[in-house]
């Protein structure tokens, strides 16, 4: 069983930042690919970022060049960088850990960009 516990989401002003973290804990040590979802209020939750275990990245559209996801497998944590952030941007951020046909989820963390 993998638990993830993520952290750094608020409320930031459009052009600000923030940087997400998502820890693994329990049987963490095969974990492979990680990365982000958000969900928007009455929006389906889509791909933001993910990463492979060996630094592989994958970016949506709307955030690339804006995002930078990055992990460190010692600590079995993937971060998540934002930068010049929109209101659209605004969502419930959730991490993801996948392990064989296994996929674990946090319990999300807010994000609020105000105009």
């Amino acid at each position: 069983q993998v638990q993830l516990m993520e952290s750094g989401g608020g409320l930031v002003q459009a052009g600000g930042s923030l940087r997400l973290s998502c820890a693994a804990s329990g049987s963490s040590s095969s974990i492979g690919t990680m990365g982000w979802y958000r969900q928007g209020s009455g929006k389906q939750r889509d791909l933001v970022a993910e990463i492979t275990s060996g630094g592989s990245t994958n970016y949506a559209v709307s955030v690339k060049g804006r995002f930078t996801i990055s992990r460190d497998n010692a600590k079995s944590t993937v971060y998540l960088e934002m930068n010049s952030l929109k209101p659209e941007d605004t969502s419930v951020y959730y991490c993801y850990g996948s392990m064989g046909w296994r996929t674990y989820w946090g319990q999300g963390t807010q994000v609020t960009v105000s105009s």
